[in-house]
């Protein structure tokens, strides 16, 4: 899909017109080495969340960006609590998007891996039960699972009293997922960034004031400042920004 809201340029090299899918997908493309890239929609205050879902700050032309951004992962990570209150459902593509991964050498579908250290998961919410692809559940060692999450879900144990990141991240790295895009919520992207496993930040920035109450696209405690360089800025033509920043490509990637 490449037309809607046309979507151009502006930072560092200003376009001379809108993009078309396949520009935006350069733009986005996969990384040489194993990469964690995080996506998420803000107001321009700051806040995550418009009448408290993500969905209210998310208009056509970050949706466009979302679902390419899903068409180059190999995972997608996101936290049980995110998949509960946003209502995920099955991660499918569309016909066009499924040939363009089938071109590539890669699975047609990116796999879910879902963060839980409770396992407080629903075998039947369709984001599991609906899967083409069988989920993968980062936990903790004690945590008892559901009846059927084991059916419809591949249990990875990692950490003892929280789910240690690095070591899950690791596993999925071993199992071929080297290239994951990060959903969310709030609280795993602050406990990314405090483990240093954050190779870019894709942020789109909606023109509206949300006003005092919601939180920001991070949560949890103080961590470290990361510095996080701007590769570019787009622009559509109903004032949403989208802001791309990641690691220098000469960085070594963060240690498992």
């Amino acid at each position: 899909m490449s037309g809607g809201t046309p979507i151009a340029r502006v930072w560092p090299a200003p376009g001379t017109g809108p993009l078309t899918d396949p520009q935006l997908t350069a733009l986005y493309d996969r990384a040489t080495q194993p990469h964690l890239r995080v996506n998420f929609v803000a107001s321009a205050d700051g806040a995550v969340t418009l009448d408290d879902y993500s969905a209210g700050l998310s208009g056509e032309p970050d949706k466009r960006v979302f679902g390419l951004l899903r068409m180059l992962c190999d995972g997608l990570l996101v936290a049980a609590g995110t998949l509960r209150h946003e209502g995920y459902g099955a991660v499918r593509l569309s016909a066009d998007r499924r040939a363009w991964r089938r071109e590539r050498g890669l699975a047609e579908f990116p796999t879910l891996v879902v963060v839980s250290g409770s396992l407080d998961l629903d075998p039947a919410q369709g984001c599991f039960a609906d899967a083409p692809v069988r989920p993968l559940v980062l936990t903790r060692s004690g945590a008892v699972p559901p009846a059927g999450l084991a059916e419809v879900a591949d249990l990875i144990r990692c950490g003892t009293d929280h789910v240690d990141l690095a070591a899950g991240l690791a596993e999925v790295r071993r199992r071929g997922l080297g290239q994951v895009l990060c959903e969310g919520g709030p609280h795993l992207f602050g406990a990314l960034t405090a483990a240093d496993l954050v190779d870019e930040l894709c942020l789109t920035v909606a023109p509206l004031l949300a006003g005092a109450g919601p939180g920001r696209i991070t949560a949890g405690p103080g961590s470290a400042a990361r510095h996080l360089p701007l590769r570019h800025v787009l622009a559509a033509d109903d004032g949403v920004l989208m802001l791309r920043y990641a690691r220098d490509p000469g960085d070594p990637p963060p240690a498992p």
